[in-house]
């Protein structure tokens, strides 16, 4: 395989396996939990891939434009946001218990958007980093983006279906996967933290 379709490939390979992290499942889990439909959840799931990609594009551009580095602090201040905001997306689910059903796909979006500013990106901007070409990095990001969102709608409508089947069945059973789904966000959340203040 020529190395340029060899690079390609590789970002797509890395993009769908960057959707499976344990920071994202647990973040996505959350929201897709609230869907009663798992063709929903993986919607919801997209979505999330399509704010990721769309910070990973900003992110990539300057890279390959200005050829600028990410500090390490500023690396770690990130980091951090995304714990913070896997604390919040737990709590919320605690504070619905019944359901969080997420209608409009900002929030999914959104929470895309800061995981693609955290550093869990880092290995896709060290690719990057050996770029020269405009070009052909644009396309790295595009197929690493594509990755993304087909793990995480992947990821999301697997998620999706022991919610949909238990909710019209057991709908006990469906508030304790979801109060599980939400301990462990706070869980991870909190470690995320604690480790960036022992790197301090």
């Amino acid at each position: 395989m020529p190395p340029l379709l060899f690079t390609l490939f590789l970002g797509l390979l890395l993009g769908i396996k960057h959707a499976f992290e344990a920071d994202h499942v647990l973040a996505v889990s959350t929201i897709a939990s609230g869907q009663k439909n798992p063709f929903k959840a993986a919607v919801v799931g997209a979505f999330w891939g399509i704010g990721h990609t769309t910070t990973l594009f900003i992110i990539g551009i300057m890279v390959l434009l200005l050829r600028i580095s990410i500090p390490e602090s500023l690396g770690l201040l990130l980091e951090g946001l995304a714990g913070v905001m896997l604390i919040i997306l737990g709590i919320r689910v605690f504070k619905n218990k019944s359901s969080v059903n997420y209608h409009k796909h900002t929030t999914p979006f959104l929470i895309g958007l800061i995981h693609g500013l955290a550093g869990s990106g880092v290995l896709m901007i060290l690719v990057l980093s050996t770029i020269t070409e405009l070009i052909t990095g644009l396309y790295y990001i595009l197929l690493f983006g594509i990755g993304s969102i087909i793990g995480m709608s992947l990821m999301s409508f697997l998620i999706g279906i022991p919610f949909s089947y238990s909710s019209s069945r057991f709908p006990k059973i469906e508030t304790n996967l979801r109060l599980i789904s939400g301990s462990l966000s706070i869980i991870f959340g909190l470690v995320i933290i604690y480790q960036i203040i022992l790197d301090l």
